[in-house]
């Protein structure tokens, strides 16, 4: 069991519900929603138009999440005033330019952004997604492990939850290739499991995962075999762990999240799967506005109530004893001068 400090303790409280389950919603994607921006207005996307409709997404879907995750360079300049002081803030500070080599993806933080940065600033968590491939050359995978060491130590010694999530992708040469935030065509379940295997050292610091199911969103289907990589992903995590929707549509998100819950996830982290019907309609802001507040929260009380039913709260994930340890955690982490 891992002892949590005071700090850890008190953010992860504040990324879920009062039941220990997390219904967290993203809103830190940047090609995803400035990509489709820009080509609609000629090849350039407008920063205010960007910003307005991530506080448009924070404004209404804020009401059924426990945490909304936003970015330092479009969300949370104009959304953080609109924000809900009673949901939990989770900042992102991967760089989404990550750099493609021949060999494959590196990571690096936002320019001028630090974990020392998101705690002053007030946030409960830090989230990081690297690109991970086992099977990457080791000055790739070297490079994506001391990038999550770095961070990882830089929570510990800020003392605020590090919420790590791992995509894997295709390497130079491999067919379908994208470099576009969705999951592979062609995933292979071994390359997800030995990336959490790998990152649930102790080494790496990491609070709560972010995964992507273990097979493509579309081979949800209930099978016993599916079912075994999702019990076999949880068991590897050691920690809790929600999922992320990685461009899933919501049918599909719903069958990635029930296998998720048998094998004990605690939540759910996600963007698209709740707001991409919504965001088709840009630039009609009324229409946007309309899906969101009609679809888009109809779809979340739907997997809201699949979590309250199925989901393990996240203590579990440390042997639920973490709570009933927290003065004891405060004093090992806080001895008085």
């Amino acid at each position: 069991m891992k002892a949590l400090s005071a700090g850890k303790l008190r953010g992860l409280r504040r990324m879920a519900d009062a039941t220990g389950r997390f219904k967290m919603t993203a809103v830190d994607q940047r090609p995803p929603i400035v990509n489709p921006i820009a080509t609609a207005h000629g090849g350039t996307a407008p920063w205010e138009a960007v910003a307005r409709f991530k506080t448009l997404l924070v404004e209404r879907l804020q009401i059924e999440s426990t945490a909304m995750l936003l970015d330092p360079n479009y969300a949370y300049p104009m959304a953080e005033t609109v924000l809900d002081p009673r949901k939990g803030l989770i900042m992102t500070l991967e760089d989404s330019a990550f750099r493609e080599t021949a060999e494959g993806r590196l990571s690096s933080e936002i320019n001028g952004w630090s974990v020392t940065k998101i705690r002053r600033m007030g946030a409960d968590a830090v989230k990081v997604l690297a690109w991970y491939r086992p099977d990457a050359p080791a000055a790739v995978n070297d490079h994506q492990k001391a990038f999550t060491r770095r961070v990882g130590e830089a929570c510990k010694q800020h003392d605020i939850p590090f919420l790590f999530e791992l995509l894997v992708y295709p390497l130079p040469g491999e067919k379908n290739q994208t470099t576009q935030y969705i999951e592979m065509a062609d995933k292979k379940s071994a390359l997800v499991l030995e990336s959490v295997a790998e990152f649930a050292k102790p080494e790496y610091g990491v609070d709560v995962f972010k995964l992507e199911s273990p097979v493509p969103a579309r081979d949800c289907d209930g099978s016993a075999s599916v079912q075994a990589l999702f019990d076999e992903m949880g068991r590897l995590c050691g920690r809790p762990w929600v999922m992320l929707s990685a461009g899933a549509g919501m049918t599909e998100f719903t069958a990635v999240l029930d296998h998720a819950y048998r094998a004990g996830a605690s939540g759910y982290l996600a963007g698209r799967a709740i707001w991409s019907e919504a965001f088709k309609a840009y630039p009609d802001w009324a229409a946007i506005e309309a899906g969101l507040a009609g679809r888009a929260v109809d779809y979340m009380r739907e997997i809201n109530a699949l979590t309250d039913a199925r989901a393990a709260p996240w203590w579990t994930g440390w042997g639920g004893a973490c709570l009933a340890d927290a003065t004891e955690n405060f004093r090992h982490a806080y001895p008085e001068s």
